[in-house]
């Protein structure tokens, strides 16, 4: 493909969290983006409606195809359809406490849809060179054994999410090996964000501090606050993601900052910096803490900055801050809203 050629890229997930800053990162580098969406009796394209108003592009480069990554069919009439330069596959039940409760399609979407993926580009392939992304992940660390956890360390998977994403891995691994397929794993650790979805531990802290600071909300339940998490912004890593379709072979990367604290830190850094007492309003609740537990993760990203020149920008209490400032907007959008009452 010429250097100077329009590139196109598929999504999967796009209208998640990593997808909606991926999309918006390709639409920059001028491709033209195709996205994954499942069909909802409610509209869930908030997170990239923004996209379709950017006054600094000009003409349709972003298009949205319904469809389901457990619909492999689907899935391949889709890519060849398209014929994507690039497969970044984001999708999948990514919440690790809903899959205790929900193991089958917990699998069937997160490590079935990433085969499904695969094996639709592994079609096109005959027609035309395609890269595929797969989103792994930390949690395939599990009950870690050596920290911090580098490419090389072993999985211990601790929860049916990360039973998935431990097949979709070596999937993806298969592909790159039996079919000469350019296909990569990106094993990130916690990346955070605004975007994020609000039953995840980091953006349920920065919503009830928001709205404890407003008097809308009385307090916080929270499970285990002494698991150590390395927390980066997702904006810096889907960076990365498309670094690594970028790079001359097909690898795996560890995408992570280096550094780990608790959840108890975080939630600190949030109620300080609304010059709020932590103590006085966050309570343990039985309910939220795992069968399983991953008590720490702690990731070395040597790898990516060596051969990727990728490394995270932004810290832990810079990511706070931004996701307080968001979320203290939406909080008081809602005390307004209150006040005018019904």
């Amino acid at each position: 493909m010429a250097e100077d050629s329009v590139k196109t890229a598929l999504i999967t997930g796009i209208t998640g969290q990593d997808g909606s800053y991926l999309a918006e990162l390709l639409l920059q580098k001028g491709y033209v983006v195709h996205g994954l969406v499942r069909r909802s009796s409610s509209f869930t394209t908030g997170r990239i409606d923004h996209l379709y108003s950017d006054p600094h592009r000009s003409g349709t480069s972003l298009f949205l195809h319904y469809g389901d990554l457990t619909d492999g069919q689907c899935l391949t009439n889709l890519v060849c359809e398209i014929e994507p330069d690039e497969i970044y596959n984001l999708g999948a039940q990514s919440h690790v406490r809903v899959s205790f409760d929900q193991p089958a399609y917990t699998f069937q979407a997160t490590g079935g849809g990433a085969l499904n993926i695969l094996e639709a580009a592994r079609v096109l392939l005959a027609r035309k060179p395609v890269r595929v992304y797969q989103a792994s992940s930390s949690e395939m660390y599990g009950e870690v054994l050596e920290t911090p956890q580098t490419e090389r360390t072993p999985f211990s998977p601790q929860s049916p999410y990360a039973c998935a994403k431990v097949f979709a891995f070596h999937q993806t691994v298969n592909y790159r090996k039996s079919y000469d397929m350019f296909a990569v794993n990106g094993i990130l650790f916690n990346h955070e964000s605004p975007r994020r979805g609000e039953t995840f531990v980091t953006r349920k802290i920065t919503r009830a501090a928001t709205r404890i600071k407003l008097g809308l909300q009385d307090r916080l339940y929270l499970g285990n606050l002494d698991a150590k998490r390395d927390w980066g912004f997702a904006g810096d890593y889907v960076e990365g993601m498309w670094r690594m379709l970028q790079h001359d072979e097909p690898d795996d990367f560890v995408l992570a900052t280096g550094r780990t604290e608790t959840v108890r830190r975080f939630v600190e850094l949030v109620f300080g910096q609304l010059d709020l007492d932590a103590e006085e309003f966050v309570s343990i609740d039985p309910r939220y803490f795992r069968p399983a537990e991953v008590d720490l993760l702690l990731g070395d990203p040597a790898k990516a900055k060596e051969k990727l020149g990728w490394e995270a920008t932004t810290n832990l209490e810079g990511l706070a801050a931004m996701m307080v400032e968001h979320d203290l907007a939406l909080a008081q959008q809602e005390a307004l809203i209150a006040a005018q009452g019904p």
